[in-house]
């Protein structure tokens, strides 16, 4: 029987805490075969140092493959924040927090995530240089939100053509379960083609804010009313966990593509949307244009939106791939996705047994 305490794939899993600012941080490194770790710093009341130990593992893990499917030479991390942003977030336990980043080397590189923004990243980088995501007046990429967006719109456009042989979306209905950073974005591309969009939130204060800028946007009051709404395409963009066995026992979308992470309640969730017919395109192929974004400030020649979105476009490419080698192979699309990504770190990250003399 495994030893439970070395039976874990990451490579790396640092406990972070420092009494005098309340710091209680977890950082989880997947991966380093193509790359430094690569991921964004999450602040959040978990219940539990378990449940944040589970969230920071499966994150973490999820950057490792989105950043090798991305064509990224950059490895997978992750870090966690314990806590309540809106109440617990001081300077001093961002700098730190980056003092933490700092002592790692440069094994991992941070950024944004929920309950994180951008000038939080340039409070960190008063401690550590290992810092992605910064203000624009900072010369970072700003919010990654927006092509985290444009990554999930361009993958939805590769699922309806998949699924229906056109990529437009003009008519179709999409639900959009979350209209914070990601969603609202989402929700301004899809208004822009045309799709009918239905949305919820649980912050009232977001939607009013979403349908005064787009007022032909319709409203629900629940996700689990919204999932219930005769829909093309659903969009989960709040938190993980999203695709449990209720709710894709009740899904009449075709397909689910989505901004947020780790949407599978369970391994076999991926396998129930494929034998409903629900064409799942996997959340960690769709939204990497978010660290797409934040991984192009590492360029010697500094940040440029307009290199970046050019990249993102490919999201439409690599996920069109993930669905045509599903059906080909008989797999799930998670499947298909997983073995797309780790065949890139197999051979790519293997290209180190090479020896480069300094």
């Amino acid at each position: 029987m495994p030893d439970p305490v070395f039976s874990n794939p990451h490579e790396q899993v640092v406990f972070c805490h420092d009494e005098a600012s309340g710091l209680r941080a977890i950082i989880g490194l997947y991966s380093t075969a193509l790359g430094p770790g690569l991921g964004g710093t999450r602040f959040h009341p978990y219940a539990s140092e378990a449940d944040a130990l589970a969230d920071v593992l499966a994150l973490s893990q999820g950057m490792a493959y989105k950043n090798a499917l991305a064509g990224l030479d950059l490895g997978g991390g992750k870090a966690v924040i314990i806590g309540d942003p809106r109440t617990q977030k001081t300077e001093a336990l961002l700098r730190a927090y980056g003092r933490m980043v700092e002592s790692l080397n440069g094994r991992y590189f941070t950024a944004c995530d929920v309950g994180t923004f951008s000038p939080d990243m340039d409070v960190i980088a008063r401690e550590t240089s290992y810092v992605t995501g910064r203000t624009v007046e900072h010369g970072g990429a700003g919010d990654s939100s927006v092509l985290t967006a444009f990554g999930v719109y361009q993958g939805m456009r590769a699922s309806a053509q998949h699924v229906w042989g056109d990529a437009s979306l003009a008519g179709r209905t999409v639900g959009v379960s979350g209209v914070g950073k990601v969603g609202r974005h989402l929700v301004e591309h899809l208004v822009e083609e045309d799709a009918q969009v239905v949305v919820t939130d649980v912050d009232t204060e977001a939607l009013g804010r979403l349908t005064a800028r787009f007022p032909q946007v319709r409203v629900v009051g629940s996700t689990d009313e919204l999932v219930r709404e005769q829909l093309d395409v659903y969009a989960p963009c709040a938190l993980g966990r999203a695709l449990g066995d209720d709710v894709v026992d009740v899904l009449s979308a075709k397909v689910v593509c989505g901004g947020a992470n780790n949407q599978l309640a369970h391994e076999g969730t991926a396998k129930l949307l494929t034998e409903r017919g629900i064409t799942y395109a996997p959340d960690y192929c769709v939204n990497a244009g978010g660290v797409i974004q934040v991984a192009d400030e590492l360029d010697p020649q500094g940040f440029s939106f307009e290199r970046a979105q050019a990249r993102a476009t490919g999201i439409f490419d690599t996920t069109l791939a993930v669905l045509e080698r599903a059906a080909s192979e008989h797999l799930t699309t998670a499947e298909a996705a997983d073995r797309q990504a780790e065949q890139r770190m197999r051979e790519v990250g293997g290209l180190g047994r090479i020896h480069l003399p300094r």
